[in-house]
């Protein structure tokens, strides 16, 4: 018995060792194959910042047109695709993909897995988006245009897309599948492949953001997929489940998108709290305060998110009672996101400060989101929104949650554990001259919107009377010059290789277990599960 089970076990490890070389392919299988977790992380953030700059070309178009009164450059018809793919695109492609391939990259260095837990579908996930972005991208040679209703797909409006139509509901379609067969990934691989000794308490923040995130999407997306498909069955098969004329109600679909939509605000911003909570203490050289009240206050975040979607719905002749419980409910929200400041702030509080570029974009997102959640707070009030409603004062206030909010911290992330992907350090320089150009060009192109929202300019119109002329050509500028910023960004990725060698912790004495492998991180990590240990940064 002892001699059979000694034969199959050099049976199992020859055909190990024929079929695992431990090293990635070569070329183009390597990345059209790959079931690693480096691998598909890097390819989420290449396409990531490939639909950024997608994305920003199409802001870039928007700004131009408006920055004088009149019609300067494009017909009316083309701003309005204009800014509904530039919505849809920046959304679902630029920042969504950057958190996972954040995810993907860090979670299984952080929790001491060897890789996700279904590699495969991992795979999949990411390809289905370029095939998704693919189809999205050929509505804009398609008769009658691109979709030009708005992100949020109003009916009647978006109905009256050309050929585009299914193209679009399509390619939601698969945005979504691919949303989920992620989040379903992430979730099994921290519940079942964490380090031997990590409790769930123990988990970095960014992985605990990361878990609730993943729960949000899963119980979300299928929601925005039955209320595209509702409209795609109104379009082609005779229903009438949002047209007045058969019987319908346009109002429904607000009511169904906004009960997906307000948790996707979360599902993009959780995330950035996770990075931003690995950042913060680093370079404060103090443990995260209140570590625990961090976790039960984003699981309260992402709670009270599906309870106040009809907040984006004042306007619609909701009862009195209806009003004043999205209205509170909003307002609540204010009090775990106030935690989470005031437990960064206490951090920072006598703390042994230094202001590397991951830090600086870190103080910026506390400080800039703090202001966007302020605007959120002058909108939950149900009265003063019918002023607010649709006007430019909304574009400011999403704005500054998702530019100097989700893409500041997927920036800090970037520079943050970039010296671990590569090996080198990036230009400290450049770094922080792209944060000081992008933080100044971020405010000069969102904050004259409060103004412009406030004297009534709304939004969505590719003219304004001259009223609106001085702020609107501040604001170009500001998008202009944020968008040529971005390019240095691109710049410090590509010579990122050519700075100095950094040693595994890179910084000085970083918390968690990816700071314990070597740097570059090898292909293969945790091959054996860790200990964890005081010095890692778990107590």
């Amino acid at each position: 018995m002892t001699r059979g089970i000694k034969k199959m076990t050099t049976e199992v490890m020859d055909a190990h060792d024929m079929h695992d070389d431990h090293s990635p392919a070569k070329g183009i299988k390597r990345w059209l194959f790959s079931t690693s977790h480096k691998d598909i992380g890097t390819m989420y953030l290449v396409l990531s910042l490939i639909m950024f700059f997608v994305g920003g070309a199409m802001a870039m178009i928007i700004r131009s047109e408006l920055a004088i009164p009149g019609l300067q450059f494009v017909h009316p018809e083309f701003f309005n695709q204009m800014t509904t793919m530039h919505a849809l695109i920046m959304v679902f492609g630029a920042v969504m993909p950057a958190f996972v391939g954040l995810a993907n990259w860090m979670i299984p260095l952080m929790i001491g897995a060897p890789d996700m837990a279904l590699p495969r579908m991992n795979n999949w996930s990411f390809w289905i988006l370029p095939v998704a972005f693919g189809l999205l991208a050929s509505t804009l040679f398609m008769p009658g245009g691109a979709p030009a209703g708005g992100w949020t797909m109003y009916p009647p409006l978006v109905l009256q897309t050309g050929d585009a139509f299914p193209f679009l509901i399509f390619s939601v379609h698969l945005l979504g599948l691919s949303s989920i067969m992620g989040a379903i990934n992430i979730i099994v691989t921290v519940i079942n492949m964490r380090a031997p000794d990590m409790s769930l308490l123990k988990m970095p923040m960014f992985v605990w953001t990361w878990l609730i995130t993943a729960y949000l999407l899963i119980a979300v997306m299928p929601v925005f997929a039955g209320a595209v498909t509702m409209l795609l069955t109104d379009q082609f098969f005779g229903t009438s489940f949002f047209l007045a004329a058969g019987g319908g109600d346009p109002v429904m679909f607000q009511h169904i998108f906004w009960f997906f939509g307000h948790p996707e605000v979360y599902i993009m911003i959780l995330p950035a709290f996770g990075v931003v909570s690995e950042i913060i203490p680093t370079f404060s050289r103090k443990p995260l305060f209140g570590h625990d009240s961090m976790v039960y206050a984003a699981s309260c975040i992402a709670f009270l998110s599906f309870i106040v979607w009809a907040h984006h719905m004042f306007t619609v002749g909701m009862p009195l009672t209806s009003q004043l419980f999205f209205m509170f409910a909003t307002m609540l929200i204010a009090v775990p996101t106030g935690v989470k400041i005031f437990n960064w702030v206490a951090t920072m509080w006598r703390g042994s400060m230094t202001f590397e570029t991951p830090m600086l974009f870190s103080l910026a997102f506390v400080f800039l989101f703090t202001i966007g959640g302020f605007s959120g707070l002058m909108l939950a009030i149900a009265p003063a929104d019918i002023q607010y409603q649709d006007t430019y004062f909304v574009v400011a206030h999403f704005h500054y949650t998702l530019v100097p909010g989700s893409v500041f911290a997927i920036m800090a992330g970037t520079y943050y554990w970039l010296p671990k992907w590569t090996g080198h350090m990036y230009n400290e320089t450049l770094g922080k001259v792209h944060f000081w150009t992008s933080t100044f060009f971020v405010n000069l192109t969102f904050f004259p919107m409060h103004f412009l929202g406030l004297a009534g300019m709304p939004r969505r119109i590719p003219d304004y009377s001259t009223q609106f002329a001085d702020f609107n050509t501040m604001a170009s500028v500001g998008a202009i010059g944020f968008g040529v910023s971005q390019l240095l960004f691109v710049w410090v990725l590509l010579t990122s290789k050519k700075g100095t060698k950094v040693t595994a912790e890179v910084w000085d004495k970083p918390p968690g277990l990816e700071w314990t492998v070597p740097s570059p991180a090898p292909y293969h990590t945790f091959e054996t599960p860790p200990k964890l240990s005081d010095a890692d940064g778990f107590h």
